[in-house]
């Protein structure tokens, strides 16, 4: 059962109040505005209903929502004037009926104790355990579907809609569009249905794309500071201070241990030019760096803040203290690359080692372990394809085709070459020298030379009795052919150079644009209702088929107008002519066929759409034409 709707206005704006198709929401849509202006009103949040009673001319409906946010504050309050007229009341008591058997089943559900909830004794039976709770998080990592993979959800996720459409002004041009030229039988949620049905994937893309996030990365390698009048300035946000709390601890311990002795601006301005944020950068320290009383000693502390303590190694264990102090060493010192040499000469290595580490730690781990096999398989159908891999090639199980005589499918090629063998064979060879001699002797002349009129403009021969067409219309035609093929060179160039529009104006052009897309949604509406052979859809594919006789009037008033536009420049050039002619007494020759646009162009750019259009409404009469034939008179 399709969901009740109406026309209501709010706040003095006309839409449609429509419920959703899972009875979970309620939404108006204006008339001017589109989806930009869409209000979603969740049944959960809905505290009270009241309406106009029978009595009053004025049809109202008023819903009591409470803020999800703040449960103490006062609901705000949405009112609706319904403006159907005869149906305004009927239209409110449907829409009415079906908010409070929503309301009260939520209120069911939510009533309703799980067993969960009501399973244990006394204190310790309040729910799901900690430990049980998170070994089925953990044993359900990579077995669930993720949301916008729910075609469902997708369909009936308003905000989601309203966010695609927000940043895509293409597609929101057309569904306003479209939802204004809908017929009047399809309600706005059967629209909404249908338009999002065909845009899944769209939808599914821009869920994607907003529920990635950024990832953490290394905080102070962004943090640059400038000077301005001699005096170093540093931004720096609540965000990037807690990545730096997160990815090192010590500076957290710094910062806990000194801040109430020194003040915010303070702590973070001594720690910029300290040592130790050189030192968690990563960068060598030099003996030229500004030092600090409290920062400098924990120059020496682990990431943990934890302070080195000196530890007493015996010499016989000391090896780098042997290695130092070993007499017997002979020959050069080896290359400065494979001396041991301290942390604090090279800081960097260790520094981006460990700061990655960090950082990956915290990163989601994969839906599968590294070993896994590969898809939703499991560990036997795995081996068995890796078995199966050590197989050898099968033969292949193909249908040979075997063709005799293969000279068949080029007959017309092989007759007309037989046929103009077989007129080069019956003719004469004795004969056909005879003619060139003729033809020699008539046209040249004993000494070689041929005279100048035979050259340029020879005489048809009136004994040639089979020649239809003279030497004269020949280089006629010759010549119209070449001045046809500049003509159209021409053409192409001037259609080539205003190819963005076609000769149409911004404004016209993107109408045409617009008509088209509409006229596309509402073609593809009605072959999915044509097609699906549902009868309980044929009031829908008739309310569908006025809407495409509507598109073609849409394409014939964009026609007209691009004619009148059209016209407007003949006339500028029709008044430039005469201007001229009466300034200089020249007339000038003027190509009227020159000039782009008009309706010959929306008929052109069209023409595929309008073919379409006429396609499907011919299938339709045929359908009807058929299905009324085949009623019984008698049985009417």
């Amino acid at each position: 059962m399709a969901p009740p709707s109406g026309s209501a206005a709010y706040k003095k704006k006309d839409g449609t109040l429509t419920m959703s198709p899972d009875r979970q929401s309620v939404s108006w849509i204006p008339a001017a505005g589109g989806a930009s202006g869409t209000i979603t009103i969740p049944v959960s949040q809905v505290t009270n209903l009241q309406q106009t009673p029978a009595s009053n001319p004025k049809v109202m409906l008023k819903i009591f929502v409470l803020s999800p946010n703040n449960s103490s504050a006062a609901p705000e309050q949405y009112i609706f004037s319904f403006t159907a007229g005869a149906n305004a009341r009927a239209e409110a008591d449907a829409i009415k009926d079906a908010l409070s058997a929503s309301i009260q089943a939520a209120k069911s559900t939510q009533a309703t104790p799980t067993p969960a909830a009501s399973s244990g004794e006394g204190g310790e039976g309040g729910g799901m355990s900690a430990a049980m709770a998170m070994a089925s998080a953990i044993s359900s990592t990579g077995t669930g579907k993720n949301w916008w993979d729910d075609d469902k959800r997708l369909r009936t996720d308003v905000e989601l809609q309203q966010s695609l459409l927000k940043a895509d002004a293409n597609l929101q041009r057309m569904f306003t569009e479209s939802l204004h030229t809908k017929p009047d039988t399809l309600s706005a949620g059967q629209f909404m249905s249908q338009f999002w049905s065909t845009r899944l994937h769209l939808l599914r893309a821009h869920a994607i794309e907003r529920s990635q996030t950024r990832g953490s990365y290394n905080v102070l390698s962004t943090l640059k500071p400038r000077t301005e009048d001699n005096v170093t300035k540093l931004n720096i946000s609540k965000e990037q201070i807690q990545l730096i709390f997160n990815q090192h601890p010590l500076v957290k311990r710094v910062y806990d241990e000194n801040v109430p002795k020194l003040s915010e601006s303070q702590f973070w301005s001594r720690f910029f030019q300290s040592r130790l944020f050189k030192k968690l950068r990563g960068e060598r320290i030099t003996e030229t760096d500004a030092t600090d009383a409290i920062l400098d000693k924990y120059l020496k502390a682990d990431e943990h803040g934890n302070l080195a303590r000196e530890v007493n190694v015996p010499h016989f264990l000391d090896l780098e203290g042997n290695e130092g102090n070993n007499s017997q060493r002979r020959g050069n010192r080896p290359d400065l690359d494979m001396r041991p040499s301290a942390v604090e000469k090279v800081p960097i290595i260790r520094t981006l080692n460990s700061l990655s580490e960090k950082i990956m730690a915290n990163v989601a781990p994969a839906d599968r372990a590294p070993s896994a096999p590969v898809g939703r398989i499991d560990d036997g159908t795995y081996d068995e394809l890796q078995l199966r891999d050590l197989r050898g090639d099968e033969e292949q199980n193909r249908i040979l085709l075997n063709i005799r005589d293969q000279n068949r499918f080029f007959a017309a090629a092989k007759l007309a070459e037989d046929e103009q063998k077989r007129l080069v064979e019956q003719q004469d060879p004795e004969q056909i020298l005879q003619s060139l001699r003729s033809t020699l002797a008539q046209n040249f002349r004993d000494d070689g030379s041929a005279p100048l009129g035979k050259l340029v403009d020879p005489e048809d021969d009136e004994d040639d009795k089979d020649s239809k067409v003279s030497s004269r219309m020949q280089r006629r035609l010759a010549s119209k052919q070449i001045l046809d093929v500049i003509k159209e060179r021409r053409a192409q160039a001037q259609v080539s150079a205003r190819s963005d529009t076609y000769g149409l104006s911004s404004a016209l052009y993107d109408r045409l644009t617009l008509t088209h897309a509409t006229t596309t949604e509402f073609l593809h509406q009605f072959w999915q209702a044509f097609l699906s052979g549902n009868p309980d859809r044929a009031v829908e594919v008739a309310s569908l088929v006025e809407s495409l006789n509507r598109a073609m009037d849409r394409i014939n008033a964009v026609a007209q107008d691009a004619e009148a536009e059209r016209q407007v420049e003949v006339n500028k050039v029709k008044q430039h002519a005469r201007e001229v002619l009466q300034a200089t007494k020249k007339k000038l020759r003027v190509n009227l066929d020159s000039i782009p646009g008009g309706e010959q162009a929306v008929k052109r750019l069209l023409g595929p759409t309008i073919r379409a259009l006429e396609t499907a409404l011919t299938r339709y009469k045929e359908a009807l034409a058929e299905e009324t034939k085949n009623i019984d008179p008698s049985n009417i």
